[in-house]
């Protein structure tokens, strides 16, 4: 088997990319998502629903295009962004081994559990104000929007409404 960017150690990737693409920080954003949607719902989040969230909250102009509220309807939404949308499913797939990786430290670090086939809050989940000392306003912003997409998936009707409208149902 070639090696891949994806089985490169860590020390060995670009620098950016270890800072941006590391399984605690993606492992977070997927977290907040959870949570939120948990909170939300009281329901599990779909193991393919999480795969959605590192696409959307680390890639610059899909974060700024998604809604500022939880509120927005959905199928406008995805009406007025297809051109954004249209390039989703090839970024859901380039960054699957990233969300995998990530849900794995999530697991293990028991941000998140699985429950019924998806995932809920763990014993130490994310807390939605806890952020380190220094961080950027891009991070910060992806943070947000990890949350927001939580609570945004928690008030559509169902999961299937959702990875059908982002064009990536299984």
């Amino acid at each position: 088997m070639s090696e891949t960017r994806w089985t490169l150690a860590w020390n060995e990737r670009p620098v950016e990319e270890a800072r941006n693409l590391n399984p605690a920080f993606c492992a977070e954003l997927i977290a907040r998502t959870v949570a939120e949607y948990h909170k939300a719902r009281m329901a599990p989040l779909s193991m393919a629903t999480a795969f959605l969230v590192l696409p959307l909250t680390l890639h610059k102009p899909a974060r700024t295009a998604l809604p500022g509220k939880a509120n927005t309807t959905f199928a406008t939404w995805i009406a007025s962004n297809n051109p954004l949308l249209a390039e989703l499913p090839g970024r859901v797939s380039r960054l699957r081994p990233i969300s995998r990786e990530a849900l794995l430290f999530s697991i293990r670090y028991r941000m998140n559990t699985l429950n019924n086939g998806g995932l809920v809050p763990g014993s130490k989940p994310i807390k939605p104000s806890s952020r380190p000392a220094t961080s950027t306003d891009d991070v910060n912003e992806a943070r947000a929007v990890a949350a927001l997409l939580g609570r945004w998936f928690g008030a559509q009707a169902s999961e299937s409404a959702i990875l059908k409208g982002f064009g990536v149902a299984p």
